[in-house]
Protein backbone atom coordinates (compact mmCIF):
# COMPACT_ATOMS: atom_id res chain seq x y z
CA UNK A 1 0.00 0.00 0.00
CA UNK A 2 1.39 3.80 -1.02
CA UNK A 3 1.59 5.90 1.89
CA UNK A 4 1.52 9.42 1.64
CA UNK A 5 4.84 10.15 0.77
CA UNK A 6 5.93 7.69 -1.81
CA UNK A 7 8.61 9.58 -3.93
CA UNK A 8 9.54 8.49 -7.48
CA UNK A 9 12.18 9.58 -9.61
CA UNK A 10 11.39 11.16 -13.38
CA UNK A 11 14.50 10.06 -15.53
CA UNK A 12 14.61 13.93 -16.77
CA UNK A 13 15.43 14.73 -13.36
CA UNK A 14 19.09 13.02 -14.10
CA UNK A 15 19.18 12.52 -17.81
CA UNK A 16 22.94 11.74 -17.93
CA UNK A 17 22.47 8.36 -16.09
CA UNK A 18 22.78 5.26 -17.66
CA UNK A 19 19.53 3.39 -17.04
CA UNK A 20 20.92 0.96 -14.56
CA UNK A 21 22.57 3.68 -12.73
CA UNK A 22 19.56 5.57 -12.88
CA UNK A 23 17.78 2.48 -11.43
CA UNK A 24 20.07 1.99 -8.75
CA UNK A 25 20.11 5.83 -7.46
CA UNK A 26 16.32 6.05 -7.51
CA UNK A 27 16.67 2.71 -4.94
CA UNK A 28 19.48 4.01 -3.11
CA UNK A 29 16.47 7.27 -2.70
CA UNK A 30 14.21 4.76 -1.50
CA UNK A 31 11.52 5.51 -4.03
CA UNK A 32 8.59 3.44 -5.05
CA UNK A 33 9.13 3.51 -8.35
CA UNK A 34 11.18 5.33 -11.38
CA UNK A 35 9.57 6.91 -14.99
CA UNK A 36 11.55 6.46 -18.00
CA UNK A 37 11.61 8.87 -20.50
CA UNK A 38 11.68 8.53 -24.89
CA UNK A 39 13.27 12.10 -25.23
CA UNK A 40 16.81 12.23 -23.84
CA UNK A 41 18.45 11.30 -27.03
CA UNK A 42 18.11 7.80 -26.50
CA UNK A 43 15.54 4.85 -26.70
CA UNK A 44 13.58 4.08 -23.54
CA UNK A 45 15.96 1.76 -21.02
CA UNK A 46 18.98 2.69 -23.12
CA UNK A 47 17.83 -0.13 -26.03
CA UNK A 48 17.38 -2.83 -23.35
CA UNK A 49 14.66 -4.76 -24.11
CA UNK A 50 11.31 -4.45 -21.96
CA UNK A 51 11.33 -7.21 -20.07
CA UNK A 52 14.93 -6.82 -19.15
CA UNK A 53 13.85 -3.25 -18.09
CA UNK A 54 11.25 -4.35 -15.69
CA UNK A 55 13.33 -7.08 -14.56
CA UNK A 56 16.00 -4.98 -13.44
CA UNK A 57 13.82 -2.39 -12.00
CA UNK A 58 11.98 -5.44 -9.90
CA UNK A 59 15.42 -6.67 -8.62
CA UNK A 60 16.30 -2.70 -6.92
CA UNK A 61 12.38 -3.32 -5.20
CA UNK A 62 11.36 -0.40 -7.87
CA UNK A 63 8.05 -0.14 -10.36
CA UNK A 64 8.20 1.17 -13.47
CA UNK A 65 5.28 3.75 -12.65
CA UNK A 66 5.15 5.29 -16.04
CA UNK A 67 6.35 6.33 -19.84
CA UNK A 68 7.60 9.81 -20.81
CA UNK A 69 5.92 10.79 -23.61
CA UNK A 70 3.89 11.64 -26.50
CA UNK A 71 3.85 16.03 -27.33
CA UNK A 72 0.98 17.35 -28.81
CA UNK A 73 -1.24 14.59 -28.68
CA UNK A 74 -4.10 16.84 -29.13
CA UNK A 75 -3.60 17.24 -32.58
CA UNK A 76 -3.79 13.80 -33.08
CA UNK A 77 -1.99 13.62 -36.79
CA UNK A 78 -0.86 9.92 -38.45
CA UNK A 79 2.48 10.45 -36.77
CA UNK A 80 1.29 11.27 -33.24
CA UNK A 81 -1.29 8.52 -34.05
CA UNK A 82 1.43 5.84 -34.41
CA UNK A 83 3.41 7.51 -31.50
CA UNK A 84 1.14 7.27 -29.02
CA UNK A 85 0.67 3.86 -29.94
CA UNK A 86 4.41 2.86 -30.33
CA UNK A 87 4.62 4.24 -26.82
CA UNK A 88 1.50 1.99 -24.98
CA UNK A 89 3.18 -0.48 -26.82
CA UNK A 90 6.21 0.01 -24.69
CA UNK A 91 4.48 0.89 -21.45
CA UNK A 92 2.56 -2.55 -21.83
CA UNK A 93 5.80 -4.61 -22.80
CA UNK A 94 7.57 -3.34 -20.05
CA UNK A 95 4.53 -3.67 -16.86
CA UNK A 96 4.74 0.47 -16.66
CA UNK A 97 1.34 1.30 -14.95
CA UNK A 98 1.15 4.72 -17.28
CA UNK A 99 2.00 6.63 -20.46
CA UNK A 100 2.37 10.40 -20.29
CA UNK A 101 0.62 12.50 -23.01
CA UNK A 102 1.29 16.44 -23.70
CA UNK A 103 -0.69 18.78 -25.20
CA UNK A 104 0.09 21.59 -27.74
CA UNK A 105 1.31 24.05 -26.29
CA UNK A 106 1.58 26.70 -29.72
CA UNK A 107 -1.96 28.06 -29.57
CA UNK A 108 -4.93 27.86 -27.34
CA UNK A 109 -8.37 28.12 -29.90
CA UNK A 110 -10.37 30.89 -27.66
CA UNK A 111 -13.61 28.38 -28.51
CA UNK A 112 -13.68 26.73 -25.57
CA UNK A 113 -16.30 24.66 -27.20
CA UNK A 114 -14.30 23.31 -29.56
CA UNK A 115 -11.80 22.53 -27.78
CA UNK A 116 -13.23 20.54 -26.05
CA UNK A 117 -14.90 18.73 -29.37
CA UNK A 118 -11.35 17.96 -30.28
CA UNK A 119 -10.02 16.88 -27.43
CA UNK A 120 -13.18 13.93 -27.00
CA UNK A 121 -12.42 13.21 -30.34
CA UNK A 122 -9.14 12.38 -29.57
CA UNK A 123 -9.48 10.55 -26.26
CA UNK A 124 -11.92 8.38 -27.79
CA UNK A 125 -9.40 7.42 -30.71
CA UNK A 126 -6.81 6.78 -28.32
CA UNK A 127 -9.18 4.39 -26.06
CA UNK A 128 -9.06 2.05 -28.38
CA UNK A 129 -5.37 1.32 -28.27
CA UNK A 130 -5.66 0.91 -24.63
CA UNK A 131 -7.41 -2.11 -24.95
CA UNK A 132 -6.27 -5.52 -23.71
CA UNK A 133 -3.34 -3.59 -22.01
CA UNK A 134 -2.98 -2.58 -18.02
CA UNK A 135 -2.19 0.63 -19.34
CA UNK A 136 -4.01 4.20 -18.06
CA UNK A 137 -3.08 7.34 -20.31
CA UNK A 138 -2.44 10.46 -18.25
CA UNK A 139 -3.02 13.70 -20.31
CA UNK A 140 -1.25 16.37 -18.65
CA UNK A 141 -2.46 19.76 -18.65
CA UNK A 142 0.14 22.25 -19.33
CA UNK A 143 -0.29 26.13 -17.50
CA UNK A 144 0.65 27.82 -20.45
CA UNK A 145 -1.52 30.95 -21.79
CA UNK A 146 -0.48 28.64 -24.94
CA UNK A 147 -1.75 25.52 -24.16
CA UNK A 148 -4.43 23.87 -25.54
CA UNK A 149 -4.98 21.77 -22.27
CA UNK A 150 -4.54 24.15 -19.94
CA UNK A 151 -6.80 23.25 -16.88
CA UNK A 152 -7.33 20.02 -15.04
CA UNK A 153 -11.16 20.27 -15.71
CA UNK A 154 -10.40 20.19 -19.27
CA UNK A 155 -9.13 16.69 -19.21
CA UNK A 156 -11.73 15.29 -16.92
CA UNK A 157 -14.61 16.85 -18.52
CA UNK A 158 -13.63 14.48 -22.03
CA UNK A 159 -12.74 11.60 -19.91
CA UNK A 160 -15.62 11.56 -17.62
CA UNK A 161 -18.10 12.85 -20.81
CA UNK A 162 -16.98 9.08 -22.76
CA UNK A 163 -16.99 7.01 -19.84
CA UNK A 164 -13.47 6.27 -19.59
CA UNK A 165 -12.43 6.44 -16.17
CA UNK A 166 -10.85 2.90 -16.35
CA UNK A 167 -8.04 3.72 -19.43
CA UNK A 168 -7.66 7.51 -18.27
CA UNK A 169 -6.43 9.72 -15.11
CA UNK A 170 -4.15 12.65 -15.23
CA UNK A 171 -1.04 13.83 -14.64
CA UNK A 172 -0.64 17.00 -11.83
CA UNK A 173 2.06 19.00 -12.62
CA UNK A 174 2.75 21.50 -9.75
CA UNK A 175 4.53 23.91 -11.60
CA UNK A 176 2.13 23.43 -14.18
CA UNK A 177 -0.80 24.10 -12.22
CA UNK A 178 0.76 26.75 -10.16
CA UNK A 179 1.24 28.27 -13.70
CA UNK A 180 -2.22 27.81 -14.48
CA UNK A 181 -3.66 29.72 -11.53
CA UNK A 182 -5.89 26.01 -11.46
CA UNK A 183 -8.39 26.55 -8.35
CA UNK A 184 -9.69 22.67 -8.68
CA UNK A 185 -7.70 19.63 -7.38
CA UNK A 186 -9.70 16.83 -9.31
CA UNK A 187 -8.16 13.99 -7.53
CA UNK A 188 -10.51 11.55 -8.13
CA UNK A 189 -8.48 11.29 -11.81
CA UNK A 190 -5.27 12.38 -10.39
CA UNK A 191 -2.82 9.08 -10.78
CA UNK A 192 0.46 10.80 -10.70
CA UNK A 193 2.17 14.02 -9.14
CA UNK A 194 5.41 15.66 -10.70
CA UNK A 195 7.05 17.78 -8.04
CA UNK A 196 9.55 20.73 -8.39
CA UNK A 197 10.46 24.07 -6.91
CA UNK A 198 11.19 27.25 -8.26
CA UNK A 199 13.25 30.05 -6.53
CA UNK A 200 13.42 33.87 -6.99
CA UNK A 201 10.26 36.35 -6.94
CA UNK A 202 7.65 37.78 -8.62
CA UNK A 203 4.97 35.75 -10.98
CA UNK A 204 5.39 32.56 -12.66
CA UNK A 205 5.94 32.75 -16.70
CA UNK A 206 6.71 30.52 -19.09
CA UNK A 207 10.07 30.46 -19.35
CA UNK A 208 10.61 29.16 -15.98
CA UNK A 209 9.69 25.97 -16.90
CA UNK A 210 13.31 25.03 -18.47
CA UNK A 211 14.00 26.26 -14.53
CA UNK A 212 12.34 23.65 -12.21
CA UNK A 213 14.54 22.55 -9.62
CA UNK A 214 14.13 20.36 -6.46
CA UNK A 215 11.47 21.46 -3.38
CA UNK A 216 13.09 23.45 -0.32
CA UNK A 217 12.39 26.17 1.57
CA UNK A 218 12.92 28.98 -1.74
CA UNK A 219 10.16 27.35 -3.73
CA UNK A 220 7.56 30.30 -4.79
CA UNK A 221 5.61 27.68 -7.00
CA UNK A 222 3.45 27.06 -3.67
CA UNK A 223 4.16 23.09 -4.26
CA UNK A 224 4.20 21.77 -0.99
CA UNK A 225 0.52 23.52 0.01
CA UNK A 226 -0.48 21.62 -3.54
CA UNK A 227 1.40 18.34 -2.25
CA UNK A 228 -0.59 18.61 1.02
CA UNK A 229 -4.13 19.33 -0.52
CA UNK A 230 -3.46 16.36 -3.04
CA UNK A 231 -3.27 14.57 0.34
CA UNK A 232 -5.35 15.41 2.01
CA UNK A 233 -7.90 14.85 -0.55
CA UNK A 234 -7.17 11.02 -0.56
CA UNK A 235 -4.12 10.95 -3.42
CA UNK A 236 -1.60 7.90 -2.22
CA UNK A 237 0.08 7.93 -5.41
CA UNK A 238 3.61 8.56 -6.07
CA UNK A 239 5.19 12.00 -5.87
CA UNK A 240 7.79 12.50 -8.73
CA UNK A 241 10.82 14.87 -9.03
CA UNK A 242 11.30 16.17 -12.47
CA UNK A 243 13.45 19.11 -12.72
CA UNK A 244 14.90 20.87 -15.92
CA UNK A 245 17.05 22.86 -13.67
CA UNK A 246 20.41 22.33 -15.13
CA UNK A 247 22.03 22.73 -12.15
CA UNK A 248 20.27 19.27 -11.25
CA UNK A 249 20.50 17.78 -14.46
CA UNK A 250 24.16 17.93 -14.99
CA UNK A 251 25.25 17.15 -11.68
CA UNK A 252 27.96 14.19 -11.24
CA UNK A 253 26.14 13.92 -7.57
CA UNK A 254 22.59 14.34 -7.53
CA UNK A 255 21.97 12.23 -4.94
CA UNK A 256 22.69 14.48 -1.66
CA UNK A 257 20.37 17.24 -3.07
CA UNK A 258 17.30 14.92 -4.18
CA UNK A 259 17.86 12.98 -0.22
CA UNK A 260 17.70 16.69 0.83
CA UNK A 261 14.37 17.75 -0.82
CA UNK A 262 12.74 14.23 0.20
CA UNK A 263 14.08 14.96 3.90
CA UNK A 264 12.90 18.60 4.07
CA UNK A 265 9.58 17.51 1.86
CA UNK A 266 8.79 15.14 4.89
CA UNK A 267 9.16 16.84 7.81
CA UNK A 268 7.40 19.78 5.89
CA UNK A 269 3.93 17.56 4.73
CA UNK A 270 4.20 15.35 8.42
CA UNK A 271 0.74 15.78 9.59
CA UNK A 272 -1.09 16.59 6.08
CA UNK A 273 -3.36 13.34 6.43
CA UNK A 274 -4.91 15.58 9.56
CA UNK A 275 -5.78 18.55 7.00
CA UNK A 276 -9.53 19.12 7.03
CA UNK A 277 -12.25 20.33 4.73
CA UNK A 278 -11.04 23.80 4.37
CA UNK A 279 -9.23 22.69 1.19
CA UNK A 280 -10.82 23.72 -2.30
CA UNK A 281 -10.12 20.07 -3.39
CA UNK A 282 -13.02 18.12 -4.90
CA UNK A 283 -13.14 14.51 -4.54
Amino acid sequence: MSTATDFALNQKTVPGLGFAAFLDLAAELGCLGVEPRNDLGRPFFDGLPPARAAAMARERGLRLLGLSEVYGFDDLTPGRRDAVAALIEAADAAGAGTISLIPRVDHRDPDAAARARNLRAVVAAIAPMLAGTAVTALPEPIGSAECSMKFQREAVAAIEDLGLGERFGILHDTFQHALAADGEYLVARIRMVHISGVAGAGALTDGEDAARGLLDEGDRTGAVEQIRRLIAAGYRGAFSFECTDPGIRERSDPKAPIAGSIAYLRRTISGADTLTGSSTARL
